[in-house]
């Protein structure tokens, strides 16, 4: 994901959210199927996989436990943010908050969202190589290439490792894709970090193709280092190893990004007229919570078995049950699981 500096961020008491929603919904009606009298919950569809699977898990929760129809709007990060904004859409289940810090403040401030809950925030992105480049892999016969590998700074050990085939004199480190922000940030630190006396940047020139350098590599067990980021369904699929870095910490981060990028929060936010609109499903969305591993696994799952986000949020609440049964009541869980067999 796009990646800008984290800034100060004004959150919602989660428990002042309840408490008010706790006279809301007492008397809601819960289970059954959709009613048509209820007004139509509408998500946002910025794009990307990991947002449509949990707008998906949402969606059959809501359409099979609550009894709202659901909808999506499709965008761009900036069309479906107004759109959030203005109340054309009620739910954002995957905010990327730092990549639009600036106006995710303003609406809090302005109080046109409301921040809901933090879907996940153990994120990372960074540096990688296939774990079996510092440990081996014994089913594949796979003997350690550098198994003091452990941090970024360790890298200037190993360019003949990480041989460029364009320029044997030197490793090949994979960059992030062009124009994204942490793909300058990267530049920066792995010169500072005087990696580029040893190793060529080199710019994969889209996601597909960076994705495409590094499943070519793991299939043939050959070394391969570079940037990726999760939740993903590499990630997911793959046994690999992010390269540890100086802990974080704002002065050193503002010299020259000499620290490991730090994780984003990805937060759930409705409309504010949730609040009157649909206070049940802000409770329940008030209790979402997942972490990047999962949300890796069921990218993975899609991709192992060229299914879609639908089918993805059907495997992760049979596989998952216990989990998302804790964000709802009994009543809605017996619901959704009646609906889902």
């Amino acid at each position: 994901m796009n990646y800008t500096i984290k800034s100060k961020r004004i959150k919602l008491s989660i428990a002042l959210l309840l408490v008010s929603l706790l006279a809301l919904t007492a008397c809601a009606p819960t289970g059954g199927s959709v009613d048509a009298g209820k007004e139509t919950i509408v998500f946002a569809d910025a794009g990307w996989d990991s947002l449509a699977f949990h707008n998906d898990v949402a969606a059959l929760i809501i359409e099979n436990g609550y009894g709202y129809p659901t909808d999506v709007t499709m965008g761009s990060t900036a069309a479906t943010f107004t759109g959030i904004r203005n109340g054309s859409i009620d739910v954002y289940m995957e905010i990327w908050t730092d990549n639009i810090i600036d106006a995710y403040t303003e609406a809090l401030e302005k109080e046109e969202i409301i921040e809901v809950s933090m879907n996940f925030d153990d994120n990372a992105q960074g540096l990688y190589v296939p774990t079996y480049v510092i440990k081996g892999d014994a089913a594949r016969g796979i003997e350690p290439m550098a198994p003091d590998l452990r941090t970024v700074q360790d890298l200037k050990k190993y360019p003949e490792i990480f041989k460029d085939a364009e320029d044997p004199s030197k490793g090949r480190l994979y960059g992030a894709i062009p124009g994204w922000a942490i793909d300058e940030i990267l530049q920066e630190k792995v010169e500072n970090y005087g990696l580029t006396e040893t190793f060529n940047y080199f710019s994969p020139g889209s996601d597909t193709a960076l994705a495409s350098s590094l499943v070519g590599a793991y299939e043939r067990g050959d070394a391969w280092v570079g940037y990726y980021w999760e939740p993903t369904w590499i990630v997911g699929m793959f046994d690999l190893t992010l390269l540890e870095d100086n802990p974080y910490n704002e002065e050193d981060w503002n010299n020259g990004y000499a620290t490991e990028i730090p994780p984003v929060d990805v937060t759930i936010a409705v409309h504010s007229d949730m609040m009157e609109k649909a206070p049940e499903i802000v409770e329940f969305l008030a209790n979402y919570s997942t972490s990047s591993a999962i949300t890796s696994e069921a990218l993975a799952y899609m991709q192992e078995n060229d299914v879609d986000t639908d089918e993805a949020a059907m495997w992760f609440l049979n596989e998952y049950e216990a989990l998302w049964t804790t964000w709802v009541s009994e009543e809605v869980a017996d619901a959704v699981k009646e609906a889902i067999q």
